[in-house]
């Protein structure tokens, strides 16, 4: 399955379904992520997390490309841009 976010052009494609987790899948992977700033490691390590939690919750089953869900990515990248 493949997940296109409407914001910051994320991509995320699932693997096969978790049998033993009913709408849950077996890992993924995010094709296209967070952009980097070159030299700001404080910076690029809360984008890495952003997107391990994203990832985590769409293999859990969260709808990730809800409406709600894209504004807390968008609000938690934008906080991480006004304080890192």
């Amino acid at each position: 399955m493949k997940i296109e976010l409407p914001c910051y052009g994320i991509v995320i494609e699932l693997g096969p379904e978790d049998p033993e987790r009913p709408g849950a899948y077996q890992g993924g992977n995010l094709v296209n992520g967070l952009e980097r700033e070159d030299g700001d490691d404080e910076y690029n390590a809360a984008m890495d997390a952003i997107e391990s939690m994203i990832l985590a919750h769409a293999c859990s089953g969260i709808n990730v490309a809800s409406l709600a869900y894209v504004e807390g990515i968008e609000t938690a990248v934008e906080a991480c841009a006004n304080n890192l």
